[in-house]
């Protein structure tokens, strides 16, 4: 997946000096100066004193629970942890950390989950050690979003990869961390600075800002600074050493990353470099295999020689460095859920996130540190980075929120109007033959086809509201031949579809949609939700619009496009190759029409 265009020579070099350029201002970025961090540092100094070994375990762990509530019983919790209740959960574990996830019941809307927030502080103040927690979600934007409106939503990283611009992208960041933080989050998983410049990649894709290392840098380190400077919480850059060439999940597989090292010098280190410059807090190691980087095969969050030989030592970062998922399966293909935490923390992490199996990975620590396998120093030196980060963060001084003053920062006006202007700046018409584009829906049937019901509702109300009568008939990203047939005949009587393409493949029944929509007399406009790369598919269509996301946002940004309401302004930020296989580029980077 090398030795594209996209990756010419001047990246790594530009990107080198990006970080020179940022690295003046790295003290500010982080929000710690001299003064603060040695109260930091007395902190972690004076509190560890008082701890016990155990405890110091405690802190290492970010951990999960099932439900709404602190004190929600549900029984899937018992079976994990042995206890029925997130409170009982930090009674019992004392972690430093807790995770919150939209599919595991913990988010409804910002009230709940600044009442959530404060209830699992509350648990950890009771606990001996009386040390509040790092609360955290992964909020990157656009497609994966834990928390939804009326939180303020963006389209995501490649949309603000196709805007180009570094400012939009910290504003963007700084918004989501200032409404983080009033519902009582404090570390966003966010931003991801893998450089994405694999097509087929099936977990990055357009969570990457793009596939130049140059730029995705650039925008991780303006990120970073939103975050942390602009937004009060904790960023977590990530996938380390970089997820971007791969095929497989590491959700669901083991990927190995076949570059050299210096090809991964080149490509993969810049953004991580610059996240560095810019003062990052915390760096997420990936569950990738990089022989270039260790050949023993072990994934980089199990390899000393790539998390304190390369990222501590190598590239100098001295921050926290958190394991992605342990539940992940890429992770426990080789060894034991216990045995996986205690090589993580060997190889050099200090954050251990959603152990599959929670009491085995505390059990394992204890017997380490009995056999002297792992000491009582090792597990300091995490520990110590750990509470100084919380100090440096405030949540040590302020553990809770006022749950009736969320709604005052969460989805305000000024932040809705922000998103709006961001996002516009971001759809990319990609082809648009014979002028087709774009096209006058007041007082004509439309009709919205294609993936998803949700986003198709969306994206009906907003040509809805520009007076157009529309119908919504969602086939999803595999629809049979009679749904086919059935979108075909609404298309027949409609004056215009729009089709909505979500990952099409040389084998998708995407394409036989879209060709048997086209096949009609209706004006038909195809807009690709997700990946850029679905016009290669696409051969016939005479236009193409990337959003980069099903968001919101995304898709009142499309409605504008497609009728002329705004003229289309990003510019790909990837190569969109040709589908022959031949490695020839259909639309370059920085490729995008307007009117």
């Amino acid at each position: 997946m090398l030795n594209r265009p996209a990756h010419r020579a001047l990246a790594f070099a530009a990107a080198l000096s990006l970080t020179a350029t940022l690295a003046p201002a790295a003290a500010s970025a982080a929000g710690t100066p001299p003064g603060h961090e040695r109260a930091a540092q007395r902190y972690a100094d004076e509190t560890m004193q008082s701890m016990t070994l155990e405890q110091k375990v405690g802190q290492l762990f970010i951990l999960f629970a099932y439900g709404p509530g602190a004190d929600t019983v549900d029984a899937r919790n018992t079976a994990l942890y042995g206890q029925a209740t997130a409170s009982d959960i930090i009674s019992e574990y004392e972690p430093g950390g807790f995770i919150l996830f939209s599919a595991r019941d913990n988010i409804t809307d910002p009230i709940q989950v600044a009442t959530l927030s404060n209830g699992l502080q509350e648990a950890a103040m009771d606990t001996g050690a009386g040390i509040p927690m790092l609360v955290s979600t992964d909020q990157e934007q656009g497609i994966v979003t834990r928390i939804g409106s009326p939180a303020t939503l963006f389209p995501g990283s490649m949309a603000l990869g196709a805007g180009r611009s570094a400012k939009d992208t910290r504003r963007a960041a700084a918004i989501t961390g200032q409404e983080l933080l009033a519902m009582g989050i404090h570390q966003n998983n966010a931003p991801d600075a893998d450089v994405n410049i694999n097509p087929d990649n099936p977990v990055i894709g357009v969570r990457s800002f793009s596939s130049d290392p140059a730029l995705v840098s650039e925008l991780t380190a303006a990120a970073v600074q939103g975050y942390q400077h602009d937004g009060g919480i904790i960023a977590t850059a990530k996938h380390f050493p970089g997820h971007g060439d791969t095929a497989t999940d590491s959700h669901s597989g083991l990927p190995v990353i076949t570059h050299t090292l210096e090809q991964w010098q080149q490509i993969d280190a810049p953004p991580f470099e610059a996240a560095i410059a810019a003062g990052v807090d915390s760096i997420m190691t990936a569950h990738i295999v990089v022989p270039a980087l260790d050949d023993s095969g072990d994934p980089a969050t199990l390899s000393h020689k790539i998390v304190t030989g390369q990222l501590r030592e190598a590239l100098g970062f001295d921050g926290v460095i958190v394991t992605d998922g342990l539940e992940m399966a890429a992770v426990r293909q080789k060894y034991g859920d216990g045995e996986v935490a205690v090589r993580a923390i060997e190889a050099g992490v200090d954050q251990l996130l959603l152990p599959a199996a929670p009491q085995e990975a505390y059990a394992a620590i204890d017997e380490a540190l009995d056999t002297g396998r792992l000491t009582e120093q090792r597990i300091d030196e995490s520990v110590e980075r750990i509470l100084k980060m919380k100090y440096n963060q405030g949540v040590i001084k302020h553990p809770t929120v006022r749950v009736d003053k969320v709604m005052n920062v969460v989805g305000k006006n000024s932040s809705l109007r922000a998103a709006e202007k961001i996002t516009d700046r971001t759809t990319t018409l990609v082809r648009n033959d014979d002028e087709s584009l774009p096209v006058a829906v007041e007082g004509k049937k439309v009709l919205v086809t294609g993936y998803g019901e949700v986003t198709g509702r969306t994206l009906a109300a907003e040509l809805t509201a520009r007076g157009a009568e529309v119908t919504a008939l969602p086939t999803g990203t595999a629809p049979s031949a009679a749904l086919i047939a059935q979108a075909a005949a609404a298309a027949a009587a409609s004056d215009v579809t729009v089709v909505l393409t979500n990952g099409v493949t040389a084998t998708s029944r995407q394409k036989e949609l879209v060709a048997a929509l086209d096949a009609t007399q209706t004006h038909l406009v195809v807009a690709g939700v997700r990946n850029p790369y679905d016009i290669n598919q696409l051969p016939e269509v005479d236009n193409f619009i990337a959003t980069y996301s099903y968001a919101t946002p995304a898709l009142a940004s499309l409605a504008k496009v497609i009728t002329g309401e705004v003229s289309p302004q990003g510019k790909l930020p990837v190569d969109i190759e040709s589908a022959d296989g031949s490695g020839g580029i259909l639309y370059p980077f920085g490729h995008g029409l307007g009117w």
